[in-house]
């Protein structure tokens, strides 16, 4: 049949007239042989209501118009590309029509997915609540807080609104040969039913309701391994690649759940463990879709991360009176068996910690280590100073990184400008399987943190410490400090200018050396070298401290903080190091080690 006589079988539909017109540029493109002038002769333009769906109405109508829908998907076909993990769900300057028919080719919308989705959300609720409490259930009690003695839903449901997938992406970066990973963005502001029926320890029963939840985030799914058998996977891995948003309220039912201290700080944070826990990446659920060994696809640790807290800087003062008592929690994974606190530094606005942490990574590609800066409060709650966070996949296995991180109010909205501090850290990072990497003459059974195992220490006396059963490493040594000049220190005289000196001390074992002072200059010159013993040099801190010199007195103008880390790994280092606590400023020091090893009997 001409294509002629097709389109004038279907001259009496007014939606598929309108279609002709909307297509008509396009056809130029794809069919050049249709005459147009016999399409404007046969065919009458119809104005097109604002909720006629294009694209629903060929879905429908497909079965009745088999040639022209040919036509339709070429002609109306939605571009899909992999793309990034970080750019997957990245809208900025996305122009999507009110027919969906221009898309970013970043991302692909599931308008169709949704659509069905609140058409059978009904039957969900039905199929699936049942199944959702009864695997629930045991995994909230896994994580139920000592104040509970017991824990259960009365009630489970739903509700009626149906969650939102708001697009769909291919991670190319972590797909490969042997399976494929999709990203699937959801949205669900939600009404459901949900009561759970709580005993506390003093046999009080309490229903609460879980009420107003609102989630936004992005499942990740890994078909994994490819195989040559329908369904052309093996198993599938889920998992809660990211939480963006997360909220619901707490309500007593018959009163107010505040009432009753403690029950809902508790309840949230039981929900937050839960989740974080049992299903937030890197974790990851497989679901065998195939018979078959899938225990390579669990979750399990690639290596550690050690983290010096040295020192930070400049905080933000919380108190109205004094000044803030800060301390810092560092985490990789948020639970709390796994986060790290440090000692709190009463009355102090650059805190010195010098404190030693190792934490285990799961996935050193998309992990972050996370450093929570706050001020004690006392018996109140703690106030938050600021948070930093670095991503692991910065650090270069086996070396030690220095790093000043500025703090925010929040790292998930970084558009704050306001200065809150900076924190000080030194970080390494060692996979799995490299240790042998590093020069280590000790024996398995010496406890040592893997920054020491990186160190190139030299210890004859290698089969005795094989036969101790725990010892610690001490790196005893003499470090020789140069101080050879500071530049652009402020003004303090009345004249303009100042008469710096330099004291040195060492924090641990408390020794001091100063230089000589410098008489009315900002750029002094001193070319001085101090020699000090250390007994514990992995430890140790060395601080300088710049004075003014008075006849009166003296006069702090700023200060350096360091630990040996860098000065031991490397043997001898010059560099310009900044003079913290002032506008300006900066000292030029020459560092070396010669080293003599030690070891500390710990034996229990």
């Amino acid at each position: 049949m001409e294509i002629s006589e097709v389109l004038n079988s279907y001259r009496e539909d007014e939606h598929l007239c309108a279609v002709v017109v909307i297509m008509e540029t396009k056809l130029k493109k794809y069919w050049t042989n249709i005459p147009l002038l016999y399409l404007e002769a046969h065919f009458d333009v119809v104005e097109v209501k604002k909720e006629f769906d294009l694209l629903l109405w060929w879905k429908i109508y497909t079965y009745r118009y088999p040639v022209l829908s040919h036509l339709a998907r070429d002609v109306l076909v939605i571009s899909v590309s992999t793309v990034s993990s970080e750019q997957a769900f990245n809208t900025s300057g996305c122009i999507i029509g009110p027919r969906r028919s221009c898309l970013s080719p970043d991302m692909v919308e599931l308008t169709w997915l949704n659509h069905h989705l609140g058409v059978i959300w009904p039957f969900v609720n039905e199929a699936a609540s049942e199944l959702l409490r009864n695997n629930v259930e045991p995994i909230l009690e896994q994580y139920r807080p000592g104040i509970l003695q017991s824990l259960k839903f009365s009630k489970f449901t739903l509700g009626t609104v149906a969650p939102q997938f708001t697009g769909v992406s291919i991670v190319e970066s972590e797909s490969e040969a042997g399976g494929t990973t999709l990203e699937l963005e959801m949205q669900w502001d939600g009404n459901p039913n949900i009561v759970l029926d709580i005993r506390t320890k003093l046999g009080v029963g309490l229903p609460v309701q879980v009420k107003n939840i609102g989630f936004t985030g992005v499942f990740r799914l890994i078909f994994k391994p490819l195989v040559d058998e329908f369904p052309c996977f093996g198993a599938v891995s889920y998992s809660l690649r990211e939480k963006k948003a997360f909220d619901f309220t707490l309500k007593f039912v018959g009163g107010e759940i505040s009432a009753i201290p403690g029950i809902s700080n508790a309840i949230e944070e039981m929900i937050h463990n839960a989740i974080e826990d049992s299903i937030t990446w890197p974790v990851r659920n497989i679901v065998p879709i195939l018979p078959g060994d899938y225990s390579d696809l669990e979750l399990r640790p690639v290596g550690t991360l050690d983290v010096k807290l040295v020192q930070a800087r400049e905080l933000t003062n919380k108190d109205i009176v004094g000044k803030s008592d800060p301390y810092a929690v560092l985490f990789v994974r948020p639970l709390r068996d796994r986060m790290k606190t440090s000692k709190t530094i009463d009355n102090d606005l650059n805190p010195i910690w010098n404190e030693h942490f190792q934490f285990i990574v799961e996935d050193h590609s998309t992990q972050h280590l996370t450093v929570r800066v706050l001020d004690d409060e006392g018996v109140k709650a703690s106030e938050s100073i600021g948070v930093a966070q670095v991503a692991l996949k910065e650090l270069e296995p086996g070396k030690v990184k220095d790093i000043w991180l500025k703090l925010l109010k929040d790292v998930e909205v970084q558009r704050d400008n306001k200065s809150r501090g900076q924190v000080h850290l030194e970080l390494l990072y060692i996979p799995y399987g490299t240790e042998s990497c590093f020069k280590n003459p000790f024996s398995s059974d010496v406890t040592m943190t893997t920054l020491e195992k990186t160190l190139n220490i030299e210890n004859g006396d290698t089969e005795k410490t094989a036969t101790q059963k725990k010892n610690d490493a001490i790196l005893r040594g003499v470090l020789s400090v140069t101080v050879i000049a500071a530049e652009e220190l402020p003004k303090v005289d009345l004249m303009g200018k100042a008469d710096p000196f330099v004291v040195l001390t060492l924090k641990k074992s408390g020794a001091k050396q100063k230089t000589r002072v410098a008489n009315d200059t900002l750029n002094p010159v001193w070319n001085q070298t101090f020699d000090f013993v250390v007994e514990d040099g992995l430890h140790e801190m060395l601080i300088l401290e710049v004075y003014d010199h008075d006849p009166f007195g003296k006069e702090k103008m700023g200060r350096c903080v360091m630990t040996l880390s860098r000065v031991i790994l490397e043997g001898e280092i010059q560099d310009c190091f900044p003079v913290v606590g002032t506008k300006s400023g900066r000292l030029y020091l020459n560092l070396k080690w010669t080293a003599q090893t030690v070891f500390r009997n710990s034996i229990r």
